[in-house]
């Protein structure tokens, strides 16, 4: 059996993967290592950020490879500060009334400052997302002295590799994480035996290790934080095997002696069940994965845990075209700063991407938080949270169009907890029904405003997560889905039937109390009423509620309502600029930073279709205007969102221009991690989704080819789009043009397909290819 399943292995990986894994072997592919699935390196990582991710979802690594010592730096997705806590003020109910009052009457400072003391929440702020600690391996005795040394982070088989030469000896060394067995697999192999010692640490309170034979266990339990008191236990397991020498306790860890072949099994746990529910018992649960992962065995892991990630990874294929740059390491092509002579990093940062949210969002685990997954800090940049006023719904951007959509399951789950806890919010804060989130979450799904009001005072982060649950709906068109999110959507739109308020002077409805995220409309000033980006927000809720009422036969009298609602909010406006306006002022030109990060009113352009260049082109040219203003150089996110709006607007050369400066050095570090800075995940998912966005957009049944297509990329494919309604999207260009598009559709009705000025409108047979040629889409 297990030559069986050696076999499988050796038949899923490329050559390069097989020669990682096989002591002795060597291969072509890995002396020229492919440069669009291939992250490489000729030196051990200094930096974290130069380390390399690995992840099963639920627990992740960063690897690295070290030569004489190795570190893999350790997370568990639910091990986070604090406990379940409610953070609403308890003067919130009482003081919104007023506060309101004062923005009604134009005294926004004095309203920002009541709103200040008695909105926020108690405690002002959520509780951080936390590393477990260390694995770490050192070789006694080993010499620094290497040669040959190559290091990689291979896309296609999720698998982290080293190997160097010491002394004529080879060593190679292997990580993977299994989705499939809970842990993470380390082998070491070396072509004559070896020493190594193993010991596993943490930051964390009353961290303690115990070793028995070839086992390694440490156990501890997660901090307070801003007065939650913590309730997480946690503990981590490694049983060590070897071909050969000896394995025995040694201290607080392990000592192995003359072993050629070392195999680790790790496996992670907190007592974590749900926010509501700490009543799990991690060191059972990570003695009982380390036991079947053993039984199963190092090569029906590898195998299984290559199949699960390629039946993900495996579904879009992408050829930008190369260059002699793409030959050197990643990190000297992240250095040059010639992404634009450099179109195969273009593609390896897409694929990428894709990695990232496979290895860091499945079904059982948390949604992807501001590192995703991978965090080494017991105080991390903005607490690794959840902040929804962008950069969480960012981090889902590429997961329907590039067919990831099981990866949105920890999303939707989180919105679903949000949604319980956002209704105590609701009632507690605004005597409202519904539900409501406003701009950062954590994992004990905290709901009111933190922070202070001239960031937190923004309603609006539920609504904006509903939208993805019908983005979910969409590209999938599961009416059995569709019934189970309805709920958490009328939930949402439920609350802001209750709180919407009528502007004095127009009469129409806007949100109140407000701010148009993180910016500020006036100095020291961001409290406001109806910013652009929550009615644009409300009109995709209320739209997509109607929506689903009609297509689930139910709550007609309720959708009437949202109608209605929906008839009355603000529309967008444009400025005596020509800009469109960020508030409903026209208070953009006095704005104290023209160029702030955050392009929140050009939601409507993206993600939003609210805004396209040929059904709405005046409000194009001013959400074009706006961008020109804002400038192309920002933080990571907030340029991979330039990007996005820049393709919707079909200017390529824009937003490959921005492309090529987010994969410069200022905004990408060597392990191609966004650099926010400091890191964060969410400007590798926007980047993804630009590079998809260029060559493909898809709104209702309306599918556009090559809408943004730069002249960087003139020659390419690109197989297994997704676009909506369950369609799969094949392209090849060359010069340019479309060469062909493969259309298959896997349900039956008429779409139709744009490519430039040409239109072809064509009914689909579920299954059936569609072929279209060339230019004329004939």
């Amino acid at each position: 059996m297990r030559g069986a399943s050696r076999r499988g292995v050796l038949q899923g990986l490329g050559a390069g993967a097989v020669a990682g894994m096989l002591p002795g072997a060597a291969s072509a592919a890995e002396a020229a290592p492919d440069p669009t699935h291939v992250l490489w390196y000729r030196q051990p990582a200094k930096a974290w950020t130069e380390a390399l991710p690995i992840g099963n979802g639920r627990l992740g690594a960063m690897v690295f490879g070290g030569i004489a010592r190795e570190r893999l730096q350790l997370n568990e997705d639910s091990l986070w500060a604090g406990g379940p806590y409610d953070a609403v003020n308890p003067a919130a109910r009482s003081a919104l009334p007023e506060v309101r009052r004062l923005i009604a009457a134009g005294r926004l400072k004095e309203a920002q400052a009541l709103a200040d003391r008695a909105l926020i929440g108690t405690p002002r702020t959520q509780m951080p997302y936390q590393p477990l600690g260390d694995l770490t391996l050192t070789w006694p005795g080993l010499s620094k002295d290497a040669s040959g040394y190559h290091r990689e982070l291979n896309l296609d088989s999720a698998t982290a590799k080293t190997r160097f030469t010491i002394g004529g000896v080879a060593h190679r060394r292997t990580v993977i994480a299994s989705p499939i067995d809970g842990v993470i697999l380390i082998r070491i192999a070396a072509d004559r035996p070896f020493d190594l010692d193993i010991a596993l640490t943490s930051p964390q309170p009353d961290a303690r290790v115990a070793s028995t034979g070839g086992l390694l266990t440490l156990t501890g339990r997660n901090d307070d934080h801003a007065g939650v008191k913590a309730a997480l236990r946690f503990a981590a397991q490694v049983q060590a095997q070897t071909a050969g020498g000896r394995v025995a306790a040694a201290g607080d860890g392990l000592s192995i002696r003359g072993a050629r072949d070392v195999i680790l099994f790790l496996a992670m746990a907190t007592s974590y069940r749900g926010f509501d529910d700490q009543g799990a018992d991690p060191h059972a649960l990570v003695g009982a994965t380390i036991a079947r992962a053993v039984a199963r065995g190092r090569a029906r892991i590898t195998a299984d845990a290559l199949a699960e990630h390629r039946r993900l990874y495996a579904r879009v294929a992408l050829d930008l075209g190369t260059s002699p740059q793409a030959r050197r390491p990643t990190d000297e092509r992240v250095r040059a700063d010639r992404a634009v002579d450099d179109p195969a990093l273009a593609t390896l940062y897409f694929n990428y991407g894709r990695y990232l949210l496979i290895a860091c969002s499945r079904e059982g685990g948390q949604a992807a938080n501001l590192q995703g997954l991978w965090n080494e800090s017991t105080n991390p940049p903005w607490g690794s949270k959840y902040t929804v006023n962008i950069n969480t719904e960012m981090n889902y951007w590429p997961a329907q169009v590039t067919g990831l959509g099981e990866c949105v399951a920890p999303l939707v789950q989180m919105i679903r907890e949000l949604a319980i806890s956002g209704e105590r919010t609701a009632r507690a804060m605004y005597g409202a029904r519904g539900w409501v989130c406003h701009h950062n979450s954590d994992l004990w799904r905290a709901t009111a405003p933190i922070d202070g009001a001239p960031w937190g005072m923004w309603p609006t982060g539920g609504a904006w997560l509903c939208t993805h649950l019908w983005e979910h709906y969409d590209y999938h068109r599961d009416r059995a889905f569709l019934t189970a999110i309805y709920p958490l959507m009328r939930g949402a739109a439920l609350f802001f039937l209750d709180t919407l308020q009528s502007d004095p002077t127009t009469g129409h409805l806007v949100t109140s109390p407000s701010i148009s995220p993180e910016n500020e409309h006036s100095p020291g000033v961001s409290i406001c009423a109806g910013p652009a980006m929550d009615q644009q927000i409300l009109r995709d809720l209320f739209d997509q509620v109607a929506r689903a009422t009609a297509i689930l036969n139910v709550d007609a009298d309720f959708a009437g309502q949202v109608a209605a609602a929906r008839a009355r909010l603000a529309p967008d406006r444009i400025g005596r600029d020509g800009q469109l306006q960020e508030w409903q002022e026209d208070w953009d030109a006095r704005a104290p930073d023209p160029h702030h990060r955050h392009v929140s009113h050009l939601y409507a352009l993206f993600p939003s279709d609210q805004i396209t260049p040929d059904r709405t082109p005046a409000l194009a040219q001013a959400a074009r205007r706006s961008l020109e203003t804002r400038g192309d150089q920002s933080t990571g996110w907030a340029t991979a969102w330039r990007a996005n709006l820049w393709a919707r607007l079909h200017d390529g050369e824009h937003a490959h221009r921005i492309i090529t400066y987010l994969l410069g050095p200022q905004r990408t570090y060597p392990n191609l991690f966004d650099a926010h800075p400091p890191f964060q995940i969410d400007g590798n998912f926007g980047g993804t989704r630009a590079v998809a966005e260029m060559l493909m957009q898809s709104r209702d049944d309306d599918i556009r080819l090559l809408p943004a297509l730069p002249r960087a990329w003139p020659n390419g494919s690109v197989r297994g789009l997704r676009a909506r309604g369950r369609m799969l999207v094949d392209l090849r260009w060359r010069d340019g043009r479309l060469v062909s598009a493969t259309l298959t559709s896997a349900l039956p009705g008429t779409r139709t397909v744009r490519l430039g000025d040409t239109v072809r409108t064509i009914a689909f047979t579920p299954g059936r290819p569609v072929r279209l040629r060339g230019p004329t889409l004939a």
